[in-house]
């Protein structure tokens, strides 16, 4: 599949059909989405592969949301978790290095644009049009609560923060978006010319 034709059809998809994911598939989607870039070679993105996904919303949600939630059984329904992770330290260690030294970006309070969650999210989006290409569907789920129980369900290092999670599986019939329904600039308009 070429690359303009996987974004073109590359939307989340928030419903699952519940059948199983070859974990080693994902796991080999991921090693590739991690070709994607990082600052000074940080090397500071990690993915996490997880099949058990009932143990992943146990851990990343409460039992109130999940009762609450017109989502919840749809997105329940996918085969494997990737939880994307990056690791602040390793980039404030890596500019401490001769070759990259710099006093402003000694420790990652004093970056003035975080490169570890820009490199999360190329990571992220690498791993979206892999997934695309190899004719399964995901979303991505923000961490937005629960970080303490998912960083024990996958016994992440201390340090790495969530960047997120991509739901991965077969997809089933959803509801699109709401939100693609809003009022906003295009594409075009986003785009600028410098015309100098």
């Amino acid at each position: 599949m070429e690359l303009r034709h996987a974004l073109s059809r590359r939307r989340m998809r928030r419903a699952f059909s519940g059948a199983p994911i070859d974990p080693l598939v994902v796991t080999e989607l991921c090693e590739e989405a991690l070709r994607a870039p990082t600052a000074g070679h940080s090397r500071g993105v990690f993915l996490t592969v997880t099949s058990d996904v009932a143990a992943f919303f146990e851990a990343a949600t409460d039992r109130q949301w999940r009762e609450r939630s017109r989502r919840f059984t749809d997105l329940a329904g996918a085969g494997c978790v990737v939880i994307v992770t990056c690791s602040p330290t390793a980039y404030a260690q890596r500019y401490q290095a001769d070759d990259k030294s710099d006093e402003r970006l000694t420790h990652p309070d004093t970056w003035p644009v975080p490169y570890w969650i820009g490199d999360a999210g190329m990571a992220t989006m690498a791993l979206l049009l892999l997934i695309e290409e190899a004719g399964l569907q995901a979303t991505f789920w923000g961490a937005f609560r629960h970080d303490e129980q998912v960083r024990f369900f996958a016994d992440l290092p201390a340090g790495e923060l969530i960047y997120g999670y991509v739901l991965i599986g077969e997809g089933a019939p959803d509801t699109p978006s709401a939100s693609l329904a809003r009022e906003g600039l295009t594409r075009a308009q986003r785009v600028r010319l410098l015309a100098r």
